[in-house]
């Protein structure tokens, strides 16, 4: 069992930065991929980012790729999203979410456990 709890949203101007952190519990975290989704008002739920196990594989969307990084740290049970250049279609609930399985996929059915999400508010 692992429990997620999503921190680092907020309000931001268009081209601002944000780091996002998802703070996980239990005891085999470093043996699970991670993922971030967001879901924007109106929207259906869509992949982000995700990593491996061993943060050495990452995997983005075409629409953030280049601008948003995901990494983990194991020693801390944590894994991060720095968003940079934000643009105002980025705004959306933000959410962590963790695969038991040690290889990423931008498919949210695959991930059995998500945190509560994180507002990201870009405005222009």
């Amino acid at each position: 069992q692992v429990q997620l709890v999503e921190s680092g949203g907020g309000l931001v101007q268009d081209g601002g930065s944000l780091r996002l952190s998802c703070a996980a519990s239990g005891r085999t975290f470093s043996s699970y991929a991670m993922g971030w989704f967001r879901q924007a008002p109106g929207k259906e739920r869509e992949f982000v980012a995700a990593l491996n196990w061993r943060g050495t594989s990452t995997y983005y969307a075409d629409s953030v790729k280049g601008r948003f990084t995901i990494s983990r740290d194991n020693a801390k049970n944590t894994v991060y999203l720095q968003m940079n250049s934000l643009k105002p279609e980025d705004t959306a609930v933000y959410y962590c979410a963790a695969r038991n399985n040690q290889v990423p996929n931008s498919r949210s059915d695959d991930y059995a456990y998500w945190g509560q999400g994180t507002q990201v508010t870009v405005s222009s």
